[in-house]
């Protein structure tokens, strides 16, 4: 095995997280919906501190 269940289940939130992050954001921006476009921001926020925070 690559990794433990735990290393694979924080990528996959990170990497989802970081995916709702852009699709939010980008919605926000095309419909003009700021409470959407900060939505995303904190979906980025919350990738970005699992990757500082967990180092595998």
């Amino acid at each position: 095995m690559k990794g433990t269940d735990l290393t694979r289940g924080l990528r996959r939130t990170e990497y989802g997280l970081f995916l709702a992050a852009v699709v939010l954001i980008a919605a926000g921006v095309a419909g003009g919906l700021w409470w959407l476009i900060g939505v995303g921001a904190w979906a980025l926020i919350g990738g970005g501190a699992i990757e500082m925070i967990y180092r595998p």
